[in-house]
C-alpha cells in the first residue's frame, strides 16, 4: 500500500495526535502518498455544533498546518490537503462559500447521515428500514453524480439488519453504480480492525460478482495506524480472498 487518501486529524474530536505524527508515521509505513480528508464543517442554519467534525474557525488552522508540513516532507512523500463530507444538498452552497478560499485538493463522500446533524441518524446504527437503505442508496448515487468527490468512503456504512434480499439488491444497486463510474469500493481499515460492520465481506461478496475494484482506506484515527503493517495486510487479504483488484493511487489530483 502506497497511498491513503482517508486520514483524520484530532479537529474532529475523536481522532488523536499531532499532524506532524500522522506524516511521520505514514513514510514510517512506506507510504509514498497520504490525502488528508477530515471532517468538512458545514454551516448550519441553525444553532449547532457537531461533537464529530471541525469548526468553521478551525480551517485555518488545518491548512496552514498540512500546508507547511507538506513544504517539510516534499522530498519525502507528497500530501494532499482533502476533506471527507457527506452530501445534503440543502446545505452545499454555504459549504462552498466556507471552502471557497481554501485549496481544497479534493473531497470524499461519507453518508454518516442521509440528512444534516443533528435531526438524522448515523447511518452505522443498526436499522432493518428498508426505505432508509433506499434513501441511503440513493443519496450516495445523487452525491457521487455532482462530481465533488473522488470516491465514496466505507460503502456499506448502513447497518442494514433486516431481510437479505433487501440487502442484496440496494448493495448490488450500488455496487453496480460505482463500476458504471469506474470508482471503487473502499476496504476500510477502522471497521475491519474494529470489528465493525463495515467492510463486510457479505459486501465484498456482492462487490465481486459485480466485478468492482477496490481502493483501501485506513480511516486514520491514529498516526500509529499508517505504519501497522499487519492491520493493512489483513485488508490486502480481504481483496485477495474475493479476487479484487487494488487501485494503488488516484487519478485526478495532479
Amino acid at each position: 500500500m502506497i497511498a491513503n487518501y482517508h486520514t483524520h486529524t484530532y479537529r474532529c474530536n475523536h481522532a488523536s495526535g499531532e499532524d506532524r505524527e500522522y506524516i511521520e508515521s505514514a513514510i514510517k509505513g512506506g507510504f509514498r502518498v497520504l490525502g488528508f480528508s477530515d471532517h468538512c464543517p458545514w454551516v448550519y442554519p441553525y444553532r449547532y455544533t457537531s461533537a464529530s467534525r471541525m469548526e468553521p474557525k478551525q480551517l485555518e488552522g488545518y491548512f496552514r498546518s498540512l500546508t507547511d508540513l507538506r513544504q517539510e516532507y516534499a522530498d519525502d512523500i507528497i500530501i494532499y490537503i482533502g476533506f471527507e463530507a457527506e452530501y445534503h444538498p440543502e446545505l452545499l452552497e454555504a459549504q462552498d462559500r466556507l471552502l471557497a478560499d481554501y485549496p481544497v485538493d479534493y473531497m470524499i463522500l461519507g453518508q454518516h447521515s442521509v440528512g444534516p446533524e443533528p435531526y438524522y441518524p448515523y447511518t452505522g446504527s443498526p436499522s432493518d428500514d428498508e426505505a432508509e437503505l433506499v434513501k441511503y442508496v440513493d443519496s450516495v448515487i445523487e452525491g457521487m453524480e455532482t462530481g465533488r468527490y473522488i470516491y465514496l468512503a466505507h460503502p456499506d456504512l448502513f447497518n442494514f439488519i433486516g431481510s437479505g434480499e433487501i440487502y442484496n439488491r440496494e448493495f448490488t444497486r450500488l455496487c453496480n453504480y460505482l463500476k458504471s463510474k469506474e470508482l471503487p469500493v473502499e476496504i476500510n481499515l477502522l471497521g475491519v480492525s474494529q470489528y465493525r460492520n463495515y467492510t463486510s465481506e457479505r459486501f465484498l461478496s456482492i462487490a465481486r460478482e459485480v466485478g468492482n475494484s477496490v481502493i483501501i482506506g485506513c480511516d486514520a484515527h491514529d498516526p500509529a495506524v499508517l505504519s501497522s503493517t499487519e492491520q493493512i495486510a489483513v485488508c490486502e487479504k480481504l481483496a485477495e480472498k474475493f479476487g479484487l483488484p487494488v487501485i494503488e493511487t488516484l487519478d485526478g489530483l495532479e
